[in-house]
């Protein structure tokens, strides 16, 4: 790794889960903050060590320097409750570190959240009811103010027209399309192909592990999908996200991005492209932290 620098393109921080999504409530539960009331069922959201229910960017950044991640984008999703506040101060104190998202549905929120300092706009449109062009007047916005756009789709073709009319109507719109095209689903290749249509649409593997969480580590099928979907936009078009922290219940921070590491399926340009390249020329990031390797104690 001593060239590689390495760049998470989808992660989640919060203080405190407290929203209700569908009338159904998510919220941190105590005295062991590390679950959560997730729409009706007790989850383990966070890792078990974490017990006081916070998922801070300084617990995050412990993770990436002992996993030599960079750098990190943080999107946001509806179940975690609205984060603005929190990750403005992040973005603000990790400048080098982070590349924070808002939360918005509106033109006049979008702005809110560009003069707050926030990079880009998270919309987790597979928890939408309304069809994706009746946000046209924000995207306009955020392709105007040289924001970027993270979506995330269904798992089913409901969305993908509405999609392909965004990238075709805001063309200079940077967008990073969500959790690797939902890859174990009937979507993933309309999904994914969404980045044939524009020079600006990229798509970013975050939660890959967790849809292949049943056939778990070392995640082979993970690597011939993203074999394919290289074949079918090109691997530049790719960039490796780590949905983190909710991925490492399961897993450490490394194992999300070591497996692809150490695939004897990759060439090491394709590592280097789709671990950190790709995910620092689309997001501006520059220049990237260099973190050495500290050994473990049980080396």
């Amino acid at each position: 790794m001593d060239t590689l620098r390495i760049i998470d393109a989808h992660s989640h921080l919060w203080l405190r889960q407290d929203t209700t999504v569908n009338g159904q409530a998510v919220r941190t539960l105590s005295p062991n903050g590390s679950r959560s009331l997730f729409l009706g069922e007790e989850r383990q959201m966070l890792p078990p060590f974490l017990i006081d229910g916070r998922n801070t960017a300084e617990v995050f950044l412990s993770n990436m320097d002992y996993a030599q991640v960079s750098a990190a984008v943080v999107v946001q999703e509806v179940i975690d409750g609205n984060q603005n506040d929190y990750l403005q101060q992040v973005q603000r104190q990790w400048p080098d570190r982070f590349f924070c998202m808002g939360m918005a549905l509106t033109r006049e929120e979008a702005e809110a959240a560009r003069k707050a300092g926030l990079k880009g706009i998270a919309v987790p449109g597979h928890r939408l009811t309304l069809p994706l062009t009746d946000l046209l007047p924000m995207f306009r916005l955020m392709e105007t103010e040289g924001m970027v756009l993270s979506m995330c789709l269904a798992d089913d073709e409901r969305q993908i027209a509405e999609m392909a009319e965004v990238i075709r109507e805001c063309p200079r719109l940077k967008v990073a399309i969500g959790h690797f095209g939902m890859v174990t689903t009937p979507s993933f290749e309309s999904q994914v192909k969404l980045a044939l249509l524009g020079e600006n649409v990229r798509v970013e593997a975050g939660g890959i592990t967790w849809l292949y969480n049943d056939e778990f580590y070392p995640f082979p099928s993970a690597i011939r999908s993203l074999h394919e979907a290289a074949g079918w936009v090109g691997m530049d078009k790719l960039m490796w996200g780590s949905d983190y922290p909710r991925t490492i219940t399961a897993i450490t921070y490394r194992m999300s991005y070591d497996f692809v590491l150490k695939s004897r399926e990759l060439s090491e340009e394709d590592k280097r492209l789709f671990l950190g390249e790709n995910a620092r020329r689309f997001y501006g990031l520059d220049p990237l932290i260099e973190l050495p390797y500290i050994k473990n104690m049980s080396e």
